[in-house]
């Protein structure tokens, strides 16, 4: 039997496996911005901006306002900022050395 929501936290994992949507997602946790500002922020393409938000939009990690022609994206909520920041510090800290590895004389 399967935990209630692993699988739904596997799909999370899955999409957040990705460099360049973290990094859409930071830029828009630190304010909602519009394709355009992120295809500047980025340097990726528009249609490869557009296609990794679809996905973020798809799994409910962001979501859309329209103003005129532009959508502006913004964080659903901010647990997924809070899951990144964590990750970023984890993956930043020093780690001890493995006590059970024998360097050899």
């Amino acid at each position: 039997m399967t935990e209630p929501g692993l699988a739904e936290a596997a799909q999370l994992f899955k999409v957040l496996g990705s460099e360049s949507r973290l990094g859409l997602l930071r830029l828009i946790g630190a304010e909602p911005r519009t394709v355009g500002v992120l295809v500047e922020a980025t340097g990726m393409s528009q249609p490869l901006v557009s296609q990794h938000l679809r996905t973020l939009r798809q799994v409910g990690l962001v979501t859309t306002s329209r103003t005129g022609r532009e959508v502006t994206y913004a964080l659903a909520d901010r647990h997924v900022a809070h899951v990144i920041e964590d990750a970023l510090a984890h993956v930043q800290e020093p780690h001890p050395t493995d006590q059970h590895t024998r360097s050899t004389p």
